[in-house]
């Protein structure tokens, strides 16, 4: 079985996707032109790092295997190698979506 990989977005942005059965990711994400994901052991230090003062988030699992050659793991500026999908996010490869919230452990 494939490891699941992890999405971090805001409330409203995972809503909309849910209304439109696809992520085209954050403002971020289009900025840089993939979306931004974490496997398992980096989703508490992306949270920290780039969503320490936010309250609405939603965390997103993700099975890779359907993304094929759109997901490739490239380094980030930590030397850590990060999932990056060139390409719209489909829900159909969506395992499950949870809100985070503040102070609880996130078990995955």
């Amino acid at each position: 079985m494939t490891a699941l990989i992890y999405k971090i977005c805001h409330a409203a942005e995972w809503a909309e996707a849910e209304r439109g059965g696809i992520y085209a990711g954050s403002a971020k994400d289009r900025e840089d032109g993939f979306l931004h994901f974490s496997t398992a052991e980096q989703v508490p230090g992306t949270l920290e790092r780039y969503y320490s003062g936010a309250s609405d988030l939603v965390l997103v699992a993700v099975d890779p295997t359907p993304l094929d050659s759109a997901l490739k793991y490239e380094p980030a500026s930590n030397g850590a190698f990060y999932p990056h999908l060139y390409a719209n996010l489909p829900l159909t490869c969506v395992k499950w979506a949870k809100p985070i919230r503040r102070g609880e452990q996130i078990m995955l």
